[in-house]
């Protein structure tokens, strides 16, 4: 539920009505504007149509929020959210670039890479320390020695770092690691997973969708890391299965402009796992900003023949300036900033 306040209705009137929802178990919200106050009440729907809200003079209007997703839904804000990553700002007009390698494999991968980063004034790494994998026998990742060199350089290089997180009870380990949870699409409705996440509001997540999910599944997949107190929600389509077998999987940039109209939260391509051949990352990064996405996340290695995990699909660092100097007009001419 959505109560707007009249225009001269003070802190003191929103707080009278934001202690009213909360006696009764709801979730309150405030959202004060620069010309209206907005309230928000959200729990169950018997209690709420017992709040006769009308009744309070300050309130100017009602409305229901008819979203399955609320909190990650325009009708509940309007305006674009901005998410920081280590203080680099997503959204807002700004087109944000994260790379790196799939895996962390060693310090001089690690550093090698991000070296090469700086020279593309690229301030955000990605590198998986745990690693889901299809097969058990593939490589899982070097755990918290991985960890131990995303931070490593962090402070050598000044980046910020995304990692991605398995297991629940990891949280708490990585938080001082990393400065941006990453969930993927194996792991999009695991949901103790989201709610682990969703009690460290001062670290960024970046969520992807998963592979047969709908755009409503990843909506409230987003609502689970909110509702446990983590605004800080960066969504990722990286591609779906379907009965193409020519591409990894069917990069869907249907959702990304469907997305941006349903939700205030900032929205990210992956043309790696998206399209998983090197050749296509170029042109459909370059498609992911004309249809309004807010940045890409790709793959990077300095030496993809000897990467220990998707390779196959990796930047060299030749690629990689290619790329940044063939998707700056595009994002020139979508008015934002790289």
């Amino acid at each position: 539920m959505i109560i707007v306040l009249k225009p001269q209705a003070s802190e003191k009137d929103a707080n009278e009505i934001l202690d009213k929802i909360a006696s009764l178990g709801l979730k309150p919200l405030y959202m004060p504007g620069i010309e209206r106050t907005v309230l928000g009440a959200l729990g169950d729907e018997r209690i709420l149509s017992q709040l006769h809200l009308d009744a309070y003079p300050m309130v100017d209007e009602i409305k229901p929020v008819l979203s399955p997703y609320k909190l990650v839904s325009r009708e509940l804000q309007s305006h674009d959210s901005i998410v920081s990553i280590g203080g680099v700002k997503v959204g807002g007009g700004a087109f944000t670039v994260i790379a790196g390698p799939c895996s962390v494999e060693s310090q001089t991968q690690l550093f090698g890479i991000s070296e090469m980063l700086n020279t593309q004034n690229i301030t955000l790494l990605r590198g998986g320390a745990f690693k889901p994998r299809t097969s058990p026998y593939s490589f899982q990742g070097l755990g918290v020695e991985g960890l131990t060199l995303l931070k490593a350089a962090r402070e050598k290089y000044d980046l910020g770092i995304v990692s991605e997180i398995i297991d629940p009870n990891d949280a708490e380990l990585m938080h001082d690691y990393i400065d941006c949870y990453q969930i993927g699409a194996r792991n999009m409705q695991n949901f103790r997973l989201l709610e682990a996440v969703g009690k460290h509001p001062d670290k960024a997540v970046l969520l992807k969708r998963g592979m047969s999910a709908t755009i409503e599944e990843l909506l409230l997949a987003a609502e689970y890391i909110i509702n446990a107190g983590n605004p800080n929600v960066i969504l990722c389509e990286r591609g779906i299965r379907t009965f193409e077998t020519a591409t990894r999987n069917t990069l869907d940039l249907n959702a990304v402009a469907l997305l941006k109209e349903k939700t205030h939260l900032p929205v990210l391509v992956d043309p790696s796992h998206g399209t998983g051949v090197k050749s296509l990352i170029n042109p459909l990064s370059r498609a992911a900003v004309a249809v309004g996405a807010d940045g890409i996340i790709v793959e990077t290695h300095l030496n993809p023949k000897e990467a220990l995990s998707d390779g196959h699909q990796a930047l060299t660092g030749d690629d990689f300036a290619t790329l940044m100097a063939d998707i700056k007009p595009f994002v020139t001419a979508a008015g934002k900033t790289l």
